[in-house]
């Protein structure tokens, strides 16, 4: 008897023993995972910050400049339009031809090299703004070349030289550095500039724009559109065949894959409608269509999450349906419902394959005005800035996504303050 009930013991013994050791294996792997899941995304995040902080700052040459009228042929009583086409460039090239005297075409077609072509447009502008300033000497900051931007930011005070930049240009280089000329400034650049061919003039502000417009009318037609279907399948529509189908399908388009929407989009929207393509009009209209399952969804859920004795004690003080939909259920499951609206939007923010179906991948410089302008969408442009071989082209590439990151975070952050500012525990 003593035997077999210490064999039973020992039995249950060595059995608790083998479950504690699966439970630590257990915890144990999933410690791992996190710290797995967390590694990589530090890695990322920090491969992404460690090239794309330096697309903020630019590299511009400090020098003394003489706005020349008789060179440009404009005085300070010219039109606009005189001022706008007057020679800047040539100004530039005789500025730094008298100053350094290059010998021989090469040496003045390496030193032009060095200054961006943006630069005379740069200077445009400040005569444009201020007619004053011709024949005056101003002191002013030139943008520089792409290739020399790279190496101030990432080569300077290196022994290895450079395979962009020959060795006078190297001399010229470290001569203005060394004299304080050759500088950083925050890249206002980026965030003022449209798209570009050159990386030092490639900007966002056509791509923040665009998305703006994008994201505008996917609200403006997705909310409305998605809050009357929550509602009506929750509170109206007859518990049918029918509505059961409606239901299982609105749950999967929630999980088709962005593209098919793009594709359905080209082909209602811009191949049966005629709307234009790369614009904010037909890409929100896709959009459209990709975030109305998440926000039907979440609008149905806040919906469900009101108690019924909401319903009862409005019903019993002689309320209608209609008015015990909008006047007592509506408001109290609408912060839900932004929730999920945002939740969508953020994910519409994000998304690249269905925009590239209805052609936002065009190369768009101007900065669109309203919905129907060619534009692009910051997405995109990281995806076309992406593919290009220059290599300034990179950091900003990781700089956009910096930015559109940035956005995600306030898009989700103003999501959870607002449930949590807004929500009824019942």
């Amino acid at each position: 008897m003593t035997d077999s009930t210490m064999t039973t013991r020992q039995k249950v013994e060595a059995s608790m023993k083998r479950r504690r050791s699966a439970e630590t294996r257990f915890r144990v792997y999933g410690m791992a995972s996190v710290l797995f899941g967390v590694l990589c995304l530090v890695v990322l995040f920090g491969n992404i910050f460690g090239k794309g902080t330096s697309a903020f700052t630019q590299t511009v040459l400090t020098t003394e400049l003489t706005i020349d009228a008789a060179e440009l042929g404009v005085t300070s009583a010219s039109t606009e339009q005189e001022l706008r086409n007057a020679d800047y460039e040539g100004l530039i090239k005789d500025h730094f031809k008298a100053a350094y005297e290059p010998q021989g075409r090469k040496e003045r077609r390496d030193l032009y090299k060095l200054i961006s072509v943006g630069a005379a447009w740069q200077l445009q502008d400040m005569v444009i703004e201020n007619p004053s300033l011709v024949g005056q000497t101003l002191q002013v900051n030139l943008i520089m070349d792409d290739d020399v931007d790279q190496w101030f930011k990432h080569e300077y005070g290196n022994d290895s030289g450079s395979i962009r930049l020959s060795e006078k240009q190297l001399e010229w280089l470290n001569s203005w550095a060394e004299s304080g000329d050759l500088h950083t400034r925050f890249n206002t650049t980026f965030f003022m500039n449209g798209d570009s061919r050159e990386p030092e003039l490639a900007g966002i502000r056509g791509a923040i724009t665009g998305t703006f417009l994008t994201l505008l009318v996917t609200f403006l037609l997705s909310f409305p559109i998605g809050v009357a279907a929550a509602i009506y399948l929750e509170e109206f529509a007859p518990k049918n065949r029918l509505t059961e189908i409606v239901e299982i399908n609105i749950n999967n388009l929630a999980a088709v894959p962005s593209i098919t929407f793009g594709l359905l989009g080209l082909a209602i929207f811009i191949n049966m409608f005629g709307v234009a393509r790369s614009t904010p009009l037909v890409g929100g209209l896709v959009l459209t269509l990709m975030t109305l399952p998440t926000i039907i969804i979440s609008g149905r859920a806040a919906i469900k999450a009101v108690p019924p004795s909401i319903r009862e004690a409005a019903l019993g003080l002689g309320a209608s349906k209609m008015q015990t939909v909008f006047h007592h259920v509506l408001p109290l499951a609408l912060p839900g419902m932004l929730t999920g609206t945002i939740i969508g939007m953020a994910q519409a923010l994000g998304e690249t394959a269905p925009l590239l179906m209805i052609g936002m991948i065009a190369f768009v410089v101007d900065v669109p005005g309203f919905i129907n302008d060619p534009s692009t969408v910051l997405p995109v442009q990281i995806f076309l800035w992406s593919d290009s071989p220059e290599r300034a082209f990179t950091e900003r590439t990781s700089g956009a996504i910096m930015v559109l990151l940035g956005f995600l975070i306030i898009m989700n952050t103003a999501a959870v303050m607002l449930r949590r500012r807004l929500e009824r525990r019942w």
